[in-house]
């Protein structure tokens, strides 16, 4: 009987150093992934972390965006009017200043960004998910999600994007430094006279170039991060099962930076054919530095990667602008993925405090 109660008492003292036992740094990174994951937050905030996130990296690197585009969009001459990232900025900054300039068309770029973004990041969670339950891989619903979801909203930000980089691309409204074919006032003059001289069907200019870059660039941005990611949270093994800061900016960064690399022909093709001027009567001209230059119309996707590979090679045809590209991807990628998850902890945070808009405190 001794003995049978000594066990008691020693299983019963046991108990709570179980309950509390805490699998150290090193089983924790033993551990597959799939032990250490986090529940999925609630659809609703994806939804609005998504649009903040995303709307206010869109606008931080909205100048990044001005100098890729005019890099990749400048008429073809000798020398050309922007050798490179650093003088593109210099030069439109010096010339056109700050809100023609360097934030040219950022008024459409926002009109888009925030419907965009939120129903982009929605359709990704909910793939993503469905297609997990249902025994698929990983990466596969990565980037399904990623693709299914850069799809549904191109709906809404084509139309905005062909505004956005016509806007930019223009220079200043009448500006003689940058000879454009077009020149706009503001984003209602141009809405009005693309609608009036080229028909509506000219806001989606360049759609399938603009799927073409964006959908592989979404579902290998999202498989890049979500992997990233999963190895972040193993190798760190923090107690709360998220990632420290820098950690989460540099996979958010380097996810957008790889997937940016890889896209920038296809990029080059969506800016090239959303710019150019409807059915010229012969050849589009254009002057910069006071050389006259012919400018290449393009029929298509394929004609137009053909056509600056072998004129302009691979680096100065189809990868042109491919540094401002990277250094935007990069950094709009940390930015949005940084803000993400950091609203999905607020949202979870007040959910768990009963705060508004979770609660009637």
């Amino acid at each position: 009987m001794s003995s049978e109660g000594g066990i008691a008492s020693s299983s019963t003292n046991s108990l709570p150093r179980l309950q509390n036992f805490t699998p150290s740094n090193a089983l924790k990174r033993s551990l597959p992934p799939v032990a250490i994951q986090e529940p999925d937050p609630p659809l609703i905030d994806c939804l609005v972390a998504g649009g903040m996130g995303g709307t206010i990296a869109d606008f931080i690197m909205h100048s990044v965006d001005t100098v890729k585009t005019r890099l990749q969009g400048q008429p073809s001459a000798n020398p050309p009017k922007y050798n490179n990232m650093f003088h593109a900025y210099g030069t439109i900054l010096r010339e056109e200043g700050v809100a023609r300039g360097l934030y040219s068309g950022v008024t459409p770029a926002m009109s888009g960004s925030l419907p965009g973004t939120t129903l982009y990041f929605g359709t990704y969670e909910y793939t993503k998910r469905t297609l997990t339950a249902a025994g698929c891989p990983d990466t596969l619903a990565h980037l399904a999600g990623g693709s299914i979801g850069d799809f549904v909203a191109s709906f809404i930000y084509v139309p905005s994007e062909v505004l956005k980089t016509r806007l930019q691309l223009q220079g200043r409204y009448n500006n003689p430094a940058f000879i454009s074919g077009y020149n706009y006032k503001n984003t209602w003059h141009a809405l009005q006279m693309i609608v009036k001289y080229d028909g509506v069907g000219a806001l989606y200019q360049g759609y399938r170039a603009t799927l073409m870059r964006d959908v592989p660039f979404s579902a290998l941005q999202f498989a890049f991060y979500e992997k990233f990611k999963t190895e972040a949270r193993r190798w760190e093994a923090r107690p709360d099962g998220q990632m420290s800061l820098h950690i989460e900016t540099l996979c958010g960064g380097v996810a957008g930076g790889l997937a940016g690399f890889l896209t920038t022909p296809l990029d080059v093709m969506k800016t090239l054919l959303q710019t150019q001027v409807k059915k010229p009567t012969a050849a589009s001209i254009g002057t910069t530095a006071g050389t006259v230059v012919a400018q290449k119309y393009y029929t298509g996707i394929w004609d137009g990667l053909k056509w600056n590979l072998k004129h302009h090679g691979v680096i100065g045809g189809l990868f042109r602008g491919v540094g401002p590209r990277v250094f935007w991807t990069s950094l709009q990628s940390a930015l949005m993925f940084v803000m993400y998850e950091q609203a999905l902890q607020l949202q979870d945070n007040m959910r768990h405090f009963g705060q508004w808009p979770y609660g009637s405190s």
